[in-house]
This record gives C-alpha cells, sequence and structure tokens, in this order.
C-alpha cells in the first residue's frame, strides 16, 4: 500500500516537473519573441509560428493569411501584430459594446485592440500573458493608441487573476495548445466567465495522436504544435467543465501554413487550426437581453 502511494506521488512529482519545464520554455521562447521584435529583427528564436520580421509586408502577409482584414492590421499600434496566431478568434466573438472580453495569451495587445473597437468606451477589455516582456509591450502599446478600456495582466492562463463570473467573452489565438493542463485552463475560463459567457478561441488541435518524438520536442511544443490535444479531448474537457453548445470546427486548409511552421517534419498530418465555440449556461449567449 506504501509503495502504492510512494508510486503515486513520484509520478505526480514528474509530471509537475514536466508542467513546470514546458511553461519555463514556452516563457522563455515567446520573451525572445518579444525581445526580436522591439529591436525589429527576426524572431530568431525555436518558435516556428513566431512569424516576428522587420519587415511589415511579412507580418502583413501572416497576419491576412489567418483570416485579419487589412483594415485590422492598420487600425492598431505599430508592432502589436506579431503573426503568432492561427486564425481570428473575433471573428466568432461577436462582441458587443460595453461587454467585458478577456484575451488569453495577449502577446503584444492586437486581438485587444481590435476587440477594444467593438467594446467602445463602455466595454472593458483584460489581456492575460505570463511574460513579462510581452505585458510591458502590450501596455507600451495601449498607451501609444490610447486605449483607455484596455489592460494587461502578468499571469499564467491556468490561474487567471480574474474575479469570479464577471468576463463577457473569452477569446485566445493560438494559445491554449500551449498549456501543459488544458482542463485547469478550461476550469479557469469557466469560473471568471458570467452566466451565459462565451468562449470564442481559435487554435491548435490533433486530428490524430501525435508520435511520441514530436509530443517531446520543446520547439515543436513552443511552435504551437506538440502541445495540441485531440478534438475528442477537447470536447470531453469543456463537457466535464460545465459548458455547453461545444462547437470545435477544424479548418483543413490550415495544414498548408501549418507546413511552413516546421518545414520537412509532417506535423501537418497531425495537427490544424480549429475555431472552439462553447458558452457557460445560465444566461444569455447572444451578448444582449433574450
Amino acid at each position: 500500500m506504501n509503495q502504492s502511494i510512494n508510486e503515486t506521488t513520484a509520478n505526480q512529482a514528474d509530471e509537475q516537473k514536466r508542467a513546470d519545464e514546458i511553461r519555463q520554455n514556452v516563457r522563455d521562447s515567446y520573451a525572445q519573441v518579444a525581445e526580436a521584435s522591439n529591436e525589429g529583427d527576426c524572431c530568431g528564436t525555436s518558435v516556428s509560428c513566431c512569424g516576428v520580421s522587420d519587415d511589415a509586408a511579412i507580418n502583413t502577409l501572416v497576419s491576412t493569411r489567418l483570416g485579419y482584414s487589412k483594415d485590422d492590421l492598420d487600425a492598431v499600434p505599430e508592432g502589436a501584430d506579431m503573426g503568432l496566431g492561427c486564425g481570428n478568434p473575433r471573428a466568432i466573438a461577436s462582441i458587443q459594446p460595453g461587454e467585458t472580453v478577456l484575451d488569453l495569451g495577449s502577446g503584444g495587445g492586437f486581438d485587444c485592440f481590435l476587440a477594444a473597437a467593438e467594446t467602445g468606451e463602455s466595454g472593458h477589455v483584460i489581456g492575460i500573458d505570463m511574460t513579462p516582456t510581452m505585458i510591458s509591450k502590450a501596455r507600451d502599446n495601449a498607451a501609444k493608441g490610447k486605449y483607455h478600456q484596455v489592460e494587461f495582466r502578468l499571469g499564467e492562463i491556468e490561474h487567471m487573476p480574474v474575479a469570479n463570473d464577471t468576463v463577457d467573452v473569452i477569446i485566445s489565438n493560438c494559445v491554449i495548445n500551449l498549456s501543459p493542463d488544458k482542463k485547469q485552463v478550461f476550469s479557469e475560463a469557466f469560473r471568471v466567465l458570467k452566466p451565459g459567457g462565451r468562449l470564442a478561441i481559435s487554435d491548435v488541435v490533433a486530428s490524430t495522436e501525435l508520435p511520441e518524438e514530436m509530443k517531446q520536442d520543446p520547439a515543436l511544443y513552443a511552435g504551437c504544435m506538440a502541445g495540441a490535444s485531440l478534438i475528442s479531448d477537447l470536447q470531453k474537457i469543456l463537457e466535464d467543465c460545465g459548458f455547453e453548445k461545444i462547437n470545435i470546427a477544424p479548418k483543413d486548409e490550415s495544414k498548408d501554413f501549418i507546413k511552413d511552421w516546421a518545414p520537412g517534419h509532417g506535423v501537418e498530418d497531425y495537427v490544424l487550426s480549429a475555431t472552439i465555440e462553447a458558452v457557460k449556461p445560465g444566461g444569455c449567449s447572444s451578448g444582449s437581453c433574450c
């Protein structure tokens, strides 16, 4: 009996150590992305999907490929868009004036600033990021753009620095796949959403089980690929957390740009971009009075 308990404790310690290593690797990788962007250099890191360049035309191409318009790119401060996403979550968010929006993994603030245009001055947009350099960059961008209704908070998405039942919609772009504890992320999302609050997420998901060597590759993990969960697993996590009206919609066309993230690895045979939508029960899901 004691041996079994000891083995369980040892396994839990190993899992926690692995999770901590993943978070630190991701934090370090994206700190390098933020610093490279600040210096106007190409990313030069292991983050394959970074898209950061000193050539604005390249970042424009990356973002329009993901579903953003040229008007979107022109509407935000220079340096806010670093080409870090895998889609455009705002396109499915149906953000309404006066709503409170939470962006998980807000980076340089790109999606936050676009959301602020839809919430208006009466709304509130909160960005969370675990990388101090990204938070500093986003705050500088907010000051440049005079976004008074936008704030950025340092924190992990597994432990959101946000009060219970205060958020109308959660957006996120290619970030939840980076978490080693996705159930905890969605549990926290459920906690902070108001009744009737909704998820509008773009992320990378697995269409089939990844080979173990891919899962263990730190560069592929930080590059938004190795940490992707199976669609069926995400469905169950969302259900177990209490969400309803769950819709996970893979985008087959995303395989083309995912192939560019890690040429020669064949990772596009295992993962693809998807939109993830769900609603917390108990209220209106449309953002207006029922």
